[in-house]
């Protein structure tokens, strides 16, 4: 078994992967409009580490390269319509490595891993036939309203990073009671402590894949297709098989478009608009 595993590593992944070493960590990056430093010998070691991680973690690493071709052409835009600088979307690849159907063991969904109460509060439905926490573009505008509310009581977006992780009622506490304006000067949690850092190696790979000693081709990397039709739902929808075959498509590409119907009908009791993306 193991010189099994071995082989399919070597013949799928090795090509994707060279010899060379984690980047260095540099002086500054600019993430978001504002400029991050590494002149502390705690902040360059952070950032060290989560750079070696990216580096040597090949399968997530790989994978999210090879997937953002097909999920930033969706998020970009309505980040870009919130008013959400566009370096936000690494946020959403350290919290499901770009896997629109990730589920963590506390029950965070999505691409933004999003946990049922914080997506009821954001306007999304939860329940077990809808779950929009799945639903990339409705998650997405959620995501967006707490980032907005966040850097409006922050000011800076490492911090707006941090409360991401750790919740704003957590991070302000921190904040006061250490006597700090920005979550990087904080002593927290390592998850969160490392969140923000991972954050910033996260901008280097995707900008730099090859500094990692990735070498992702074009043809490597997953495609956005648009849909082929959105179809715009009023009433129930009992049999989501049948629904597929009429709009030319199968069952099972049509759950793969659309996370968010969770079973294998559409209840709609209460006659809400719907629009399922048909590929």
């Amino acid at each position: 078994m193991r010189r099994i595993l071995y082989f399919i590593f070597a013949f799928f992944l090795l090509p994707l992967v060279s010899t060379a070493q984690s980047p260095s960590v540099p002086n500054s990056i600019r993430f978001a409009g504002e400029t991050i430093k590494f002149d502390r010998p705690d902040l360059y070691e952070r950032m060290d580490r989560e750079l070696i991680a990216f580096t040597y973690s090949h399968t997530n690493s790989i994978l999210m390269l090879k997937r953002a071709d097909k999920i930033f052409p969706i998020v970009v835009p309505i980040l870009k319509e919130n008013g959400i600088p566009e370096d936000l979307k690494y946020l959403m690849a350290i919290e499901s490595n770009l896997d629109p159907n990730a589920l963590s063991p506390v029950g965070a969904a999505g691409l933004w891993q999003l946990l049922q109460s914080v997506g009821r509060e954001r306007g999304l439905e939860v329940n077990a036939n809808i779950d929009e926490r799945y639903n990339i573009e409705k998650a997405t505008r959620a995501a967006c309203k707490f980032l907005r509310d966040a850097y409006g009581k922050y000011g800076n977006w490492m911090t707006v990073a941090a409360s991401y992780n750790a919740g704003m009622g957590g991070i302000s506490s921190r904040l006061g009671s250490q006597h700090q304006t920005n979550a990087m000067d904080l002593w927290l949690k390592n998850e969160t402590s490392r969140y923000m850092f991972r954050i910033l190696a996260a901008k280097m790979m995707f900008e730099n894949p090859s500094s990692f000693g990735f070498k992702i081709s074009p043809s490597d990397r997953y495609k956005y297709y648009p849909p082929k039709e959105i179809v715009t739902v009023t009433a129930p929808v009992p049999d989501l098989v049948t629904f597929a075959e009429e709009h030319g498509t199968t069952y099972a590409r049509l759950k793969e478009a659309n996370l968010w119907l969770r079973e294998s009908k559409l209840n709609n009791a209460s006659g809400r608009t719907y629009k399922v993306i048909i590929p």
